[in-house]
């Protein structure tokens, strides 16, 4: 006998077929089926049990969580020790097409699969639960089928300032495995990844997609079977002593017959109605000024007061005090964990800054780091049972991390902060973390939500920063936590551009914050033009981070005006639909955000190196309203090559074509330089 349930949301459905009442197999992860569909007949003909030669007498399932126990020869979706459970259908809550909750049980264990079906946002949600009587080691989130057409999985590896590189896995026999057991989600690989069923690309085929949504690390397996069969399982990587009770998930995934801009606009929606709270969302997202790189560790009233006003005068409508204003703070090697502020540095506290701050017409932000400790601080001297790992360890960055599963933890780092938020109008926090932890510690995680959904329920109106040396903490776990992210440390404009363009599936642009660095990059000793640095962070949530002091006028003028360009345009640009352009050149990047009404649009042509053409071709312009008329605009021409000669039409004036043509027979941009930003400003006429 066996039991079939369906989950359908408009572009996919995903049927489980589970035999003789044992974990379910995934009989179809696809293109949706009819409402009539014979699930029974279905997965007769996608689950046979046909077995010949080299095989064992039977074709062990391939179920949601692999077993060993089932004669199964791969990566296993649990690690359970010495246990060998058979589980059995217990019971299930079904809703036909929308819901499942069964759980499975046998020999003391129970596995609770959960999946809701998000027809609103075409995303499915899955999550496992399994408790046992002895420690359980690992356990992935509910397996899901690679596309038998593909051939290679892509996912995203990297480095500190160097996020989000792509790295194209091929399907081939054998597990590849990657593990991250640093604790936190990291910048070597982000917990997400899409699976073409042909080649990637971002406007036409098949692609599925999948994002983890918890901030620990994890652990992915991308596996073909000998006979033939594919899966991928991606799940926490859980303190070596294991736990009784563990969840694997929530798993987000979804299906796009549209390339990765179906993906885009799917977890787009998902993340804007589903995850991500605003603490105000009709404010307009403010732009931001960060002090990091104009004075690190060097606070001097007079000298911040200066530099605040000089940013106010830029546009800048938030200023955040970054690392070093607290207790001791004169360097990194020092008074992490002392959240009092410095009296030597700030005689009146804060008041004076912000009072300052305000008066320019700004809000105030301040940075924390509550989850460390440095060696040298009056809290590791009072509380060395509060560092996490063994005290032998080794240090990294200069810090220690405190044990967020202690409830004595959580409660001094609360009322440290919220004395802070209680006493000075602080507007933001840019909660950082900037080691990885001694070791795998899934409990962390469980103590930083725990403590920050405390701290939010306290102070509802105060936006928090997730930033873990930049891009080392951007989960959809902490997305459904903070409502901002530090994509990476780097404001080298060009790694930005590449960064952004990789991450736009898994990260919505109102949330992902984006700077103008100095003039000599900090993390890469790169130059770069203004024009460049600052469109590359018009793309994202504006902000800037030089010292304002450094300008020349031109440069200042170039910033202000780009400042004023994407606060005339907030409103309808943070929400609009984002959509990557296949520009079929390796040195250029294309993206278009549309206004949810469809009026109006803005479009980045990046051309990060030499091209490979004298001209560039036509750039097809998708996702418009095809018979409608779009006047077609250059938002800045001085982006244009000073080498384009002869002339061009968007450099006489503006262009109007229908959404056809432009989709269709496309646009042919002005000539660029190598390092630079062209944007395209469209308005549909009457």
């Amino acid at each position: 006998m066996r039991h079939a349930w369906r989950l359908d949301t408009p572009a996919q459905t995903l049927v489980l077929a589970s035999r003789e009442g044992g974990l379910p197999e995934v009989v179809h992860w696809g293109a949706p089926l009819p409402q009539d569909e014979d699930l029974e007949a279905l997965a007769q003909a996608l689950l046979p049990r046909e077995v010949t030669g080299g095989m064992a007498d039977a074709r062990p399932p391939l179920t949601i969580c692999p077993l060993a126990q089932d004669g199964h020869g791969g990566a296993l979706g649990a690690d359970l020790g010495d246990a060998h459970p058979r589980l059995a259908l217990e019971h299930a809550d079904y809703e036909p097409g929308r819901s499942l909750r069964a759980v499975f049980a046998g020999d003391g264990h129970r596995y609770t699969l959960a999946i809701e079906a998000d027809a609103e946002t075409d995303v499915l949600v899955l999550s496992a639960i399994l408790d046992a009587p002895g420690p359980v080691r690992h356990l992935a989130a509910p397996a899901l089928p690679g596309p038998p057409l593909g051939t290679a999985v892509t996912t995203f590896a990297g480095r500190w300032t160097s996020e989000f590189q792509r790295r194209d896995v091929p399907w081939s026999a054998g597990p590849h495995v990657r593990e991250i057991r640093e604790g936190r989600t990291s910048h070597q690989a982000y917990p997400g990844l899409l699976m073409p069923s042909g080649e990637l690309r971002h406007e036409t085929g098949e692609v599925f997609a999948l994002a983890l949504g918890q901030s620990t690390g994890h652990r992915l397996v991308i596996e073909e079977l000998p006979d033939g069969r594919r899966h991928v399982m991606l799940g926490p990587v859980l303190h070596p002593a294991g736990a009784t009770r563990v969840t694997a998930g929530p798993l987000y995934v979804t299906r796009s017959d549209a390339g990765t801009n179906g993906v885009i606009d799917a977890f787009h929606r998902h993340l804007r109605a589903r995850l991500v709270r605003f603490p105000d969302p009709a404010r307009p997202r403010p732009v931001h000024y960060n002090s990091w790189e104009a004075v690190y560790f060097r606070h001097d009233m007079a000298e911040l007061k200066e530099i605040a006003t000089r940013a106010a005068a830029l546009g800048a409508e938030r200023f955040v005090l970054d690392d070093g204003w607290f207790k001791g703070r004169s360097d990194d090697t020092t008074s992490l964990g002392d959240w009092i502020v410095d009296a030597d540095k700030y005689p009146d506290g804060l008041h004076p800054l912000l009072a300052h701050v305000r008066a320019l017409g700004m809000r105030f932000g301040l940075w924390v780091e509550p989850e460390m400790a440095s060696p040298v601080s009056d809290l590791a001297r009072a509380h060395p049972d509060w560092i996490l790992g063994p005290g032998d360890q080794p240090l990294a960055r200069n810090q220690l991390v405190l044990d967020l599963s202690r409830a004595q933890v959580r409660e001094h780092l609360f009322a440290r902060l919220d004395a802070l938020l209680r006493e000075y109008e602080i507007d933001y926090l840019k909660w950082d973390h900037n080691r990885a932890l001694p070791g795998p510690d899934h409990r962390q995680a469980d103590g930083f939500a725990t403590l920050v959904s405390r701290l939010r329920e306290a102070h509802p109106m105060v936006e928090i920063e997730s930033c873990a040396s930049g891009g080392g903490r951007l989960d959809w776990g902490a997305l459904a936590l903070t409502q901002r992210v530090w994509l990476s440390d780097s404001n080298d404009a060009l790694e930005r551009l590449r960064i952004q363009h990789e991450a736009l599936p898994f990260l919505i642009p109102d949330v992902t914050g984006s700077h103008v660095g100095p003039r000599t990059c900090h993390t890469s000793g790169r130059i770069l033009p203004m024009r460049l640095r600052a469109w590359t962070a018009a793309q994202r949530h504006f902000g800037f981070e030089m010292d304002p002091r450094e300008l020349t006028p031109e440069e200042a003028e170039v910033l202000a005006s780009v400042c004023h360009w994407w606060k005339e345009r907030r409103d309808w640009l943070m929400p609009a639909r984002r959509l990557r352009l296949d520009t079929h050149d390796p040195a250029r990047l294309a993206e278009i955000a549309i206004a949810p009404d469809g009026d109006r649009f803005a479009l980045w042509l990046a051309q990060v190196a030499t091209p490979g053409r004298i001209l560039p071709i036509r750039l097809r312009i998708p996702g418009l309203e095809r018979e409608a008329r779009y006047r077609v605009s250059l938002a800045d021409p001085g982006c244009v090559s000073p080498l384009s000669r002869g002339g061009h039409p968007l450099l006489a004036g503006a262009v109007t074509l229908s959404g056809a043509a432009l989709a269709g027979a496309g646009l042919a941009p002005p000539l660029q330089e190598p390092q630079s930003v062209l944007v395209l400003e469209g308005e549909r006429l009457p």
